[in-house]
């Protein structure tokens, strides 16, 4: 189901762009204006028009809004632990071995599953669909924190940040071997593997731009613990730049040596610190949780004494 809104712009308008008219007469933030226009949901005059499109005096617009539909996931009563909360947003830690968001193979058991329990009807519905405001993801056996928003404005606002890479972001991660250098950066593309398409790897073939900062944090008995600050957020970023160096993570099982560390129950990785501009207030809020039970265990009989 669509309903159509019909804005017209008057002489005060003109040589106004068109993403600061509709958002000063509606609800719309520019960055949702921006993507209702990529999608070809805004008109002007019954034409298509760009982004950087300057109002007319006598400029008719339509805008094409979808009705959000239900995608079907079961709301379930598994415990959040959660940070922080508001009317806007949510800041979650999740724990290793829980799966973001619905697939095939894990239709249940998922953080959007306890979300949907616990928000009830108050989530994001980006892009005609209700989903709980899931802006950014980290892997099923990566502990950490995510933030989720509960309506579109807060959704928009915290996916540009992450567009601009403004979000802080920090990962801690034992990675293999004695980690020479201090400090240093990864800079490479990365893309889907050629012939395994669950695995990625460094490559020019249709791959993304991706940027990783790392500073070593401790020596330890054949690992280095480290802390990664993301510049980007590919998947399987950090697991994918450590190997390239020749530094895998401990106990990953798909990037990791063929004998993995069980003890770790997948690689270890662990989203520690997450900041960002809060949505409404435009104050700067960060969070930080500690590493899970068996990174600090692993940690301990690694340590130099």
């Amino acid at each position: 189901m669509t309903d159509n809104v019909i804005l017209h712009a008057t002489e005060e308008w003109e040589n106004t762009r068109i993403d600061v008219f509709v958002s000063k007469n509606t609800d719309f933030s520019r960055n949702s204006v921006q993507l209702l226009i990529e999608e070809d949901k805004i008109s002007v005059n019954d034409k298509s028009v760009s982004k950087s499109y300057k109002m007319k005096n006598g400029d008719v617009l339509s805008i094409i809004i979808e009705a959000a539909k239900d995608v079907g996931i079961i709301a379930e009563d598994i415990p959040l632990d959660i940070y922080y909360e508001d009317d806007d947003l949510l800041v979650v830690n999740k724990p290793k071995g829980m799966v973001v968001h619905p697939a095939n193979g894990n239709e249940s058991g998922t953080l959007v599953n306890a979300l949907m329990h616990h928000c009830k009807d108050s989530l994001s519905g980006i892009n005609g669909e209700i989903r709980p405001g899931i802006v950014h993801r980290i892997d099923k056996d990566t502990s950490g924190l995510l933030v989720v928003a509960k309506n579109d404005i807060a959704h928009e606002h915290l996916a540009h940040q992450f567009k601009e890479h403004s979000i802080n972001r920090i990962y801690y991660a034992i990675v293999y071997g004695n980690v020479k250098e201090d400090s240093g950066d990864v800079e490479a593309p990365i893309g889907r593997h050629k012939t395994d398409r669950k695995k990625f790897c460094i490559t020019q073939t249709n791959s993304k731009y991706a940027f990783t900062h790392y500073d070593v944090v401790d020596k330890l008995k054949g690992f280095t613990l480290i802390k990664c600050k993301l510049k980007t957020g590919r998947t399987h970023q950090i697991r994918v730049h450590m190997q390239s160096i020749g530094h895998p993570l401990a106990g990953d099982p798909v990037y990791g040596p063929k004998n993995c560390i069980t003890e770790l129950k997948g690689q270890a990785l662990h989203a520690g610190v997450l900041g960002f501009v809060h949505p409404n207030t435009g104050e700067y809020i960060e969070f930080s949780s500690p590493w899970p039970d068996e990174f600090e265990r692993f940690l301990k009989k690694q340590t130099i004494k």
